[in-house]
């Protein structure tokens, strides 16, 4: 039987050119990290099943790789039910690994806890343009930490983070969750109501207001209290400061602690933030996560189109496992649409070290290779990338195999003599 040489659909091999640029990204992202006192950890890539179905990964949980019982469990004779053939499943994303690890470990980590994980999740989802089945994700979260001091952090180093990889012009759009629930409950929704709303209401940046009302009503709710809602979003086009806009109209039915912590946070992000990035607050941003609990974020690029990474606040989800809340906060960056985007603009990884090519001819002596591995080892002392290599019949064409890779010196060593 002849092997397949093609991937699991959804599921991609990454050549060496990519390879190169995904390894340099990496460095910056745990270099940039590091110095906002982010730790590296690291979580299986299989967990428990009933841990990825515990109700916080949303429409994930529809996703999952499950893996089938092993061994002495696995009794395909008296299986009845799904549970009795399946007990793990790849995780769908870190959040939920990164709550059960510290759930085990709290004990034997600093208190607020700033942890960094960067690694592979999976989906069976459709792949599309920047997103595949199998794909590499990096967060950052802050336990235990209750100020807005963690949101702050949060969006100050993975803006930095941006910038160093030579991101600009982007937005980092910002809401609250307490902040879509007084907007709903100003209006006149009922609380069980909310999270059909919302979902109608996440679709405004592409079907409009008169979309978003437009199904508001084909759902049944009430005229009146549809129009009310509309009225904030359309008095938010017009404000000049559109977060004291929404605060005020929400008087009485916001808590004053949101709207100053959310103030706050605003006001300190913009005064320390550098100019290639924008601050915007936006009342439609919902993010699908049901585990959310307060602030929420998301990168907002034009060059792709959509976003490239979020984040919140989820303070209840640690609780889920020990009995006590934890607060805790996370920002995770699309690191692969952020690759998409870097090779698309032709990237290179700057500061990269020399290539330099030694290319032997077929058959020469054990001295001229004696010598060869000499230089090269001078040569990579010095900082240089070598290979050494057999030299090809086509020789014309090896090089430029090689030019591709990034080589820009060549020697050759013949049986005869030494050619420059």
């Amino acid at each position: 039987m002849a092997l397949s040489k093609k991937p699991v659909t959804g599921m991609k091999d990454i050549l060496p050119e990519e390879m190169e640029i995904r390894d340099y990204v990496i460095s910056v992202i745990k270099d940039t990290y590091g110095k906002f006192g982010f730790t590296s950890i690291e979580t299986p890539c299989v967990e428990n099943l009933a841990n990825l179905n515990c109700k916080a990964g949303g429409e994930n949980e529809k996703l999952i790789f499950k893996i089938l019982k092993r061994g002495e469990k696995l009794n395909l004779e008296t299986a009845n039910t799904e549970d009795d053939l399946v007990d793990g499943g790849l995780r769908y994303d870190l959040t939920v690994p990164l709550v059960r690890y510290y759930s085990a470990h709290a004990n034997e980590l600093p208190s607020p806890f700033k942890a960094l994980q960067m690694g592979n999740v999976w989906r069976a989802d459709r792949p599309q343009r920047g997103r595949y089945r199998q794909f590499m994700q990096c967060d950052i979260d802050i336990l235990g930490e209750a100020s807005n001091l963690a949101e702050i952090e949060l969006i100050l180093a993975t803006t930095t983070t941006l910038g160093k990889l030579g991101f600009k012009d982007f937005q980092i759009r910002i809401n609250d969750r307490q902040i879509l629930k007084a907007m709903a409950a100003y209006s006149g929704f009922a609380e069980e109501s909310y999270d059909e709303v919302f979902i109608i209401l996440d679709k405004m940046d592409k079907i409009g207001i008169e979309g978003v009302q437009e199904e508001l009503l084909k759902a049944g709710y009430d005229a009146a209290v549809v129009d009310k809602y509309m009225d904030l979003f359309k008095g938010l086009e017009t404000a000049e400061d559109q977060v004291a806009y929404i605060t005020d109209k929400l008087d009485g039915v916001l808590a004053p602690e949101v709207k100053e912590g959310f103030q706050e946070i605003v006001e300190s992000v913009n005064a320390a933030k550098g100019d290639f990035f924008e601050l915007v607050f936006d009342p439609t941003l919902v993010r699908g996560m049901s585990y959310y609990t307060g602030t929420i974020f998301e990168i907002a690029m034009p060059q792709f189109g959509g976003s490239c990474g979020g984040g919140g606040r989820y303070d209840k989800m640690v609780g889920k496992f020990t009995g006590n809340d934890v607060p805790a906060c996370g920002f995770s960056i699309g690191f692969e649409r952020i690759i998409l985007l870097l090779m698309e603009n032709g990237f290179k990884v700057p500061g990269a070290s020399e290539k330099i090519a030694f290319l032997m001819e077929k058959g020469v002596s054990s001295d001229v290779i004696t010598e060869v591995m000499k230089e090269a080892q001078q040569a990579r002392e010095s900082g240089k990338k070598v290979l050494v290599t057999r030299m090809n019949k086509n020789k014309k064409f090896q090089k430029q195999q090689l030019e591709q890779q990034g080589y820009t010196e060549f020697k050759e060593f013949y049986k005869e003599a030494l050619k420059f």
